[in-house]
């Protein structure tokens, strides 16, 4: 009997959630915390000694329990058959109308409608003539009956558990197509590869092959950047190259005829001011080796182009030296051989330079002549009488 008695005094002083009648002072004050900070001490029961005692000084403390932990959430509605689905659509729409406009309840709401409605097209019965197939936002599952055999992932291929009694299978969704970037030989998707063509260098230098190939987007990226970069060393990576493409030994010719005018514009005023080395500004390479090019460069080599512009920048260069410079003039090389014909210079294509002190000849005379470079032969002779030890006539 003590323990019913306390029973009933503790439910007398503490607020029910589950019951939700008012007291007779809750009535006067409201429902809610409001009614628990109005009450007055005196409204509340005297406890004997010994009880606990839940209040605090000014009010008595809020602890929750005067809200309704158990209501639904407004726009929630559970249902899991195409009837209660229908309700649960009438009721959502029922909902958003009596919300108001532009409020985050009625957005929520609505994306909850959305929800439902597709639940709804998802649990409708299939057609009579196709009973295994559903149709779900345009893509067509096919069901399929559970085996004895375990199914795998397609990903990581480990075992499923859970394939108790169907599935439904993607049959009419369109695949992703892997498609081959020819300059990595990788497979990539429709999203980082979107069939760009481009010319891939290795088949340029080892086949002469100048069909565009599919590649992917990094790199088509990387392949742009490196169209006007030189980076490709033809004597090093296909020496036989220059043996079958008549373009490329033309080509090498007239660079390495820049690259022997170059010194005499290096010296001379008039050159410098009127920047002729500018001529070759969108292809520095040119002016400073004859075995870099660049993938540019081979696609104007296929094309014709390039021979044509260095042709005409060779001319140029030539005019100046030779008829428009004085000084320059003044640099060019007589045949020692011979001592006839005019100034030779060292681009002249009837020309040979010795490899060893530079000087210039005609071709025709430096290979009938048997005998060493005279120049070579002078210098030689030159070093030998300044090394002499003096005789005993000069020390007398």
């Amino acid at each position: 009997m003590e323990d019913d008695e306390k029973l009933a005094r503790f439910r007398q002083v503490h607020l029910n959630p589950f019951n939700k009648q008012l007291g007779p002072w809750q009535h006067e004050q409201g429902p809610g915390r409001e009614a628990l900070q109005a009450a007055p001490e005196e409204a509340l029961p005297e406890l004997p000694p010994g009880e606990p005692e839940f209040r605090c000084p000014e009010r008595v403390m809020d602890l929750g329990l005067s809200e309704d932990h158990f209501a639904r959430p407004v726009g929630l509605f559970l249902a899991s058959d195409i009837q209660q689905l229908r309700q649960a659509i009438q009721e959502c729409k029922q909902v958003i109308l009596e919300l108001p406009e532009q409020s985050e309840k009625q957005k929520d709401a609505v994306v909850r409608l959305i929800h439902l409605r597709l639940k709804l097209q998802e649990l409708k019965d299939p057609s009579e003539d196709e009973p295994n197939i559903r149709v779900l936002l345009e893509h067509r599952f096919y069901k399929e009956k559970s085996k004895s055999v375990k199914q795998t992932c397609d990903k990581c291929h480990t075992v499923i558990w859970g394939l108790i009694q169907t599935w439904y299978t993607c049959t009419g969704g369109v695949p992703s197509e892997a498609r081959q970037c020819d300059y990595t030989g990788q497979y990539y998707c429709s999203h980082c590869h979107w069939n760009d063509l481009a010319v891939i260098p290795a088949r340029v230098v080892h086949n002469w092959d100048f069909e565009p190939r599919k590649v992917s987007r990094g790199s088509m990226r990387y392949l742009a950047l490196m169209v006007s970069r030189p980076v490709l060393r033809l004597r090093e990576i296909n020496p036989l190259l220059f043996n079958y493409v008549e373009e490329l030994v033309e080509i090498r010719k007239l660079r390495q005829d820049i690259l022997l005018m170059k010194p005499y514009f290096i010296t001379c005023r008039e050159a410098m001011a009127a920047r002729l080395l500018l001529q070759l500004q969108h292809r520095q390479h040119f002016v400073e080796s004859d075995e870099m090019y660049s993938v540019q460069d081979l696609l104007d080599v296929r094309t014709g182009r390039l021979g044509c512009s260095l042709a005409e920048t060779h001319t140029l260069f030539a005019k100046h030296i030779k008829l428009d410079c004085e000084r320059c003039q003044a640099k060019g090389f007589v045949c020692e051989l011979c001592r006839e014909g005019d100034v030779l210079f060292p681009f002249d294509s009837h020309t040979s330079v010795c490899a060893d002190c530079s000087a210039v000849f005609h071709r025709d005379c430096y290979y009938d002549n048997s005998t060493t470079c005279p120049r070579c032969a002078r210098l030689t002779l030159r070093k030998q009488s300044l090394f002499q030890e003096p005789g005993p006539d000069v020390d007398a």
